[in-house]
C-alpha cells in the first residue's frame, strides 16, 4: 500500500503489503494517531506503550468476554466456558487458577530434556545440508511435539494436530478471518484422546485436568466437565503451537539481519535468554489484541463509545521510544523491561514460560550446529492471520 507522505496514517490489519511492515505506520500512529479509528472495519486502536498497558488491565472496560479478535468480538458468539483467553472476571480467574494448578512452573521446566532431544531429533539429521527450512525442519515440528507430550496426544498425531490448529487460524491474503459458529473453541478433534484418558490416567496435564476440583462461579464444588476439558484442551493446543513456531522462525531471520549479534550469541550463549526476550519485543507473534469497549470512555480528548471494538497494538507499544529507546532497533544485549509480547495483566500468556524455554533451547541448539547462515529472502514467506504474524516458509543457507 502506497500512501502518500501528506495523508493522514492509515492502518489497515488485513492489508498484506502493510502486514509485510507494520512499524513505520505504527510509529505514525503513535505519533499522529495514538487513538486511530478505522472507517472500513470500524475499531479503534491504541498504538502507545502506556495507553495499551493501561488499557488491558482494565477488563471492565476492555472485555474479553467477546472475544480477542475484530471478527469475533463482531460475530458476537456464545463462546464456550473453558476459553480463558475470551473470559473476564470472575469467571476467567475461576478457569484460570484451575490451569495454573496443573500448569506449573515445575512442570515447564522439567520438560527442558524432552525440547532438546527434539531438537536434536530434527537438527542432526541437517547437518552436513546446506539448505533447509527452518520452519519446516524445526519451527513446525517441535512446539507441537511439545504440547502433544504435555497434553498427553501421541507423537504420531501431533501434526495432525498442528494442521487442524492452523487451518482455524488461516485467513486469505487480505481478507478477514470467517467466524461462523464456537467450533473452533470447542475441541472435537481431542474427543477421543479426553475419552481414552478418562479411562486410563497418566501423567499429563489432560489426566490432570479431568480430576481436578474447583469451586465454580456457583459455588459448586465438582471437576470439569467433558466439554469444559475439550476447550481447555483446544486453548492449551492453539496458544502453544503456531506463535513459537513465528518466535523460532524471528529469530532465524533476526540473527541474519544481524551476523554481529549471532557472532556474540556464538561467543557468549548466556546472551541467549536476553536474545529470545529482545525477539519477542521486537517481533512479537502475536502483534496486536482486540477487546469490547463495553462502556463509554475517553482517550486523548475523544470519546470512545461503547459498543466500539478496540484494538491493542502490542507490537507497536514493544516500540515505544517512550519506553524503549531507538525501539525499532534489535539489540540482544538491550536491557529489557515489561514489554507486551505475552500481553499484560489479567490475560497475561499463561505459556510464557514455556515458549522462553523452547525458544532458549531451540536457539541453542540451532547454534550449536549451524553458527552462521543467510535467508533466501526470494524464496521466506512471511504469514499473517488475525492472531499471529511470523514466517510461513524460511529457507536458509549455512556454513
Amino acid at each position: 500500500m502506497i500512501v502518500a507522505a501528506d495523508a493522514p496514517p492509515h492502518y489497515d490489519p488485513y492489508d498484506v503489503e502493510l502486514a509485510a511492515d507494520p512499524y513505520p505506520m505504527w510509529r505514525r500512529l503513535r505519533e499522529e494517531a495514538p487513538l486511530y479509528y478505522n472507517e472500513k472495519y470500524d475499531f479503534y486502536a491504541l498504538s502507545r506503550y502506556a495507553d495499551v498497558a493501561g488499557g488491558l488491565p482494565d477488563w471492565e472496560t476492555y472485555n474479553s468476554g467477546r472475544g480477542a479478535i475484530i471478527e469475533l468480538i463482531k460475530a458476537n458468539l456464545d463462546l464456550p466456558p473453558g476459553t480463558l483467553i475470551f473470559e473476564d472476571p470472575p469467571v476467567h480467574d475461576i478457569h484460570r487458577n484451575l490451569l495454573v494448578r496443573v500448569f506449573t512452573p515445575r512442570r515447564v521446566a522439567a520438560l527442558e530434556p524432552k525440547i532438546r532431544a527434539y531438537c536434536e531429533q530434527h537438527l542432526d539429521p541437517l547437518v552436513g545440508e546446506k539448505r533447509f527450512d527452518l520452519i519446516a525442519e524445526l519451527g513446525a515440528q517441535m512446539p507441537g511435539k511439545v504440547i502433544g507430550m504435555l497434553l498427553g496426544i501421541p507423537e504420531a498425531d501431533t501434526a495432525a494436530v498442528r494442521e487442524h490448529v492452523d487451518n482455524n487460524l488461516r485467513t486469505k491474503a487480505g481478507e478477514q478471518m470467517v467466524v461462523k459458529d464456537t467450533s473452533f473453541a470447542e475441541g472435537d478433534i481431542f474427543a477421543d484422546y479426553v475419552d481414552w484418558r478418562m479411562k486410563n490416567p497418566s501423567n499429563d496435564l489432560m489426566t490432570d485436568l479431568l480430576n481436578a476440583e474447583f469451586e465454580d462461579e456457583n459455588g459448586e464444588r465438582r471437576t470439569l466437565t467433558r466439554q469444559e476439558v475439550l476447550t481447555y484442551v483446544a486453548v492449551v493446543a492453539g496458544a502453544g503451537n503456531e506463535t513459537t513456531t513465528r518466535l523460532i522462525g524471528w529469530m532465524g531471520s533476526l540473527l541474519a539481519q544481524h551476523p554481529d549479534q549471532r557472532v556474540a550469541i556464538v561467543a557468549d550463549p548466556s546472551l541467549v535468554p536476553n536474545a529470545v526476550e529482545e525477539t519477542i519485543r521486537y517481533q512479537p507473534p502475536g502483534p496486536h489484541v482486540a477487546r469490547y469497549v463495553a462502556r463509554d470512555v475517553e482517550i486523548h480528548g475523544q470519546t470512545v463509545p461503547e459498543g466500539s471494538v478496540m484494538l491493542f497494538l502490542l507490537g507497536s507499544a514493544n516500540r515505544d521510544d517512550r519506553v524503549y529507546p531507538d525501539g525499532d532497533s534489535y539489540d540482544i544485549h538491550r536491557p529489557i523491561k515489561q514489554h507486551l509480547g505475552f500481553g499484560y495483566a489479567v490475560h497475561y500468556c499463561m505459556g510464557a514460560a514455556l515458549a522462553r524455554l523452547e525458544g532458549k533451547v531451540a536457539l541453542e541448539e540451532i547454534l550449536k550446529r549451524f553458527p552462521s547462515w543467510e535467508v533466501d529472502w526470494d524464496a521466506a514467506k512471511l504469514g499473517s492471520t488475525s492472531t499471529v504474524r511470523g514466517w510461513e516458509t524460511l529457507p536458509i543457507t549455512v556454513g
